[in-house]
């Protein structure tokens, strides 16, 4: 029998997993198309990075805003699925309109398209802080980077659909595109709620072992006052430095990768380099988790931070497609130890009252660094050694953040 400190309840921690998968397949598709659909209209391609830049600016506040709501609403009555479900619904429409300004969008209603791409990512943001929180009530103690690694595992696999896939993504047309990205996240939503423990009600830590038996139990948010709960300040400024220095790390060797291959094999294959980080990332997810059970989340962490930061320097000598598919698995396997340890290191900083929002916080950071980065590319962009440099810097940024969370951790 599973006990109380080693408990996972697999059935959400899989649907929560599909709609990490969901969220990843949206942004991919939003991504691809994003150009197309700008253009069509008449409307200039440069826009687009202007448009993630303002984005990422206001997921920088919404994140934290709806993880603090849903926090009130598990406190009030027990489950945050009514605020997931709006953000869910709020997308899934707004998505799949996005395409249907090909045909109304022209004139000056043709601005309604940036209108309506901004307010697709804030409805994103309403569902993904709550949603992603609710891995602290599906898994305790040691075993939630292990819970956490098929979030990864799910995530990695939609990711790798951006450099492997594209193509095929892109000959499906805009409608069906859109369309489907859609279905995927009503459906990864509906087996969220389907497999949730006791029908719609999350489990605090103490109970997963019932829960997972069958029996019902009170949630701890109903039993405590989050007034009552002052949230660690200064660990949270960690979780949010360590959500900046991941993200914008990881955006730098995103953008270093093609560039080493632009510019020392012309010839290369950069879709398969990128795929294969997505790949490795995805394989090694399992692996990973089981490695951080046995090191400590933090430990994992620091060690996956390290090593991204000596690749990251490494990526400044590629000399073929086989050593950037080499860096880029190695990186992608790293990067598995940081991806599984990032939500339970943000709810291991505040009590269970307060989950969503440090998963919030660190989404904000992320967010924060996404807009960092569009800016960079805006303004001309960083050179390769510049990139890798920089990538190296944010990734250590964040390991000095992690590395002193330890007095201000809650778990």
């Amino acid at each position: 029998m599973a006990t109380r400190t080693s408990s996972i309840v697999w059935a959400p921690v899989w649907g929560l997993a599909l709609v990490q998968g969901a969220i990843s397949l949206l942004w991919v598709i939003y991504n691809l198309y994003l150009g197309e659909l700008l253009t069509s209209l008449g409307l200039p391609l440069k826009l687009a990075t202007g448009l993630l830049i303002v984005e990422n600016l206001l997921a920088m506040v919404m994140e934290p805003l709806m993880g603090t709501f849903s926090d009130q609403m598990q406190h009030r009555i027990g489950t945050r699925l009514p605020i997931i479900s709006l953000g869910v619904l709020l997308s899934a429409g707004i998505f799949v309109l996005l395409p249907t300004t090909l045909l109304w969008g022209q004139g000056l209603l043709r601005w309604g398209l940036p209108l309506l791409l901004v307010a697709w990512a804030l409805a994103m943001t309403v569902f993904r802080s709550p949603a992603m929180s609710l891995l602290g009530r599906y898994a305790v103690g040691t075993r939630l980077p292990q819970a956490a690694s098929i979030l990864t595992l799910v995530g990695g696999l939609a990711g790798a659909m951006g450099p492997l896939a594209n193509q095929f993504i892109l000959g499906l047309g805009p409608w069906v595109a859109f369309t489907a990205g859609s279905g995927v996240l009503l459906l990864a939503a509906i087996a969220l709620g389907l497999a949730q423990p006791n029908g719609i009600a999350s489990v605090d830590k103490a109970s997963l072992e019932q829960a997972s038996q069958g029996q019902d139990v009170r949630p701890a948010a109903q039993r405590s006052e989050p007034s009552a709960d002052r949230s660690p300040w200064t660990g949270l400024a960690l979780v949010f430095g360590a959500g900046v220095g991941v993200a914008l790390g990881f955006r730098l060797v995103m953008t270093a990768l093609p560039m080493a291959i632009a510019q020392r094999v012309p010839e290369g294959n950069t879709a398969l380099v990128l795929g294969s980080l997505f790949v490795a990332l995805a394989l090694t997810a399992l692996p990973a988790g089981q490695l951080a059970m046995r090191l400590g989340n933090r430990r994992a962490m620091i060690l996956g931070l390290s090593a991204m930061a000596a690749l990251a320097i490494a990526v400044g000598i590629l000399s073929s497609t086989l050593v950037g598919v080499l860096l880029a698995a190695l990186f992608g396997a790293s990067l598995s130890l940081v991806s599984n340890g990032t939500l339970p290191f943000a709810l291991g900083m505040v009590s269970p009252a307060r989950a969503g929002l440090g998963t919030g916080i660190y989404f904000s950071g992320g967010a924060l660094a996404a807009s960092l980065g569009g800016m960079l590319l805006g303004s001309g962009g960083l050179s390769l050694t510049g990139n890798t440099l920089g990538a190296a810097l944010a990734f250590l940024l964040a390991g000095l953040c992690v590395g002193a969370s330890g007095r201000f951790s809650r778990s």
